[in-house]
């Protein structure tokens, strides 16, 4: 954090927060003529915070905590509000824009990882979120891979 690139930050934040904020605002009004539902992709970085994040984690905190007000503001309205957090996602484009191209540097974040999480992974869980019965909310769902037992804490096999 001492560090930090705060314009990055700023990027991270409008994104991550004024982006949702936005679209919330602007979609709630046919989500509750439709009774439908607001599914919101966190990270399971908005639970654990980690060295070198500081930017990326406070605005999924910042996530985590628009999702939980939502939900309580929208508690007499026909709408769920779910939070999908998912660990590690092999997504190149995620990786690369991290670290600002550096291809190698993207690769290593997943070298060694036996089956890390896809993007298909995710949209099945939105589907399964966004197919459950009207009466039925799920708040909340972490989803890492197996050889990710925590943020911390991954297991990497040698080439």
């Amino acid at each position: 954090m001492v560090e930090a690139d705060l314009d990055e930050w700023r990027t991270m934040y409008d994104t991550n927060v004024i982006g949702v904020a936005r679209c919330v605002q602007d979609l709630m009004p046919a989500l509750v003529a439709a009774e439908g539902e607001v599914i919101v992709i966190g990270s399971v970085a908005a639970h654990v915070s980690y060295e070198g994040g500081g930017g990326y984690v406070a605005a999924k905190h910042a996530v985590r905590a628009m999702v939980g007000s939502l939900r309580l503001e929208m508690f007499d309205q026909p709408v769920r509000v779910c939070e999908i957090d998912p660990g590690m996602v092999a997504s190149d484009e995620f990786a690369l824009v991290r670290f600002h191209g550096d291809a190698e540097k993207a690769a290593a974040v997943y070298a060694g990882v036996v089956d890390p999480l896809t993007q298909e992974d995710i949209a099945e869980c939105v589907a399964f979120v966004a197919t459950r019965p009207k009466h039925v909310n799920i708040d909340s769902m972490v989803v890492r891979p197996r050889a990710q037992a925590a943020q911390h804490k991954i297991h990497r096999v040698s080439p």
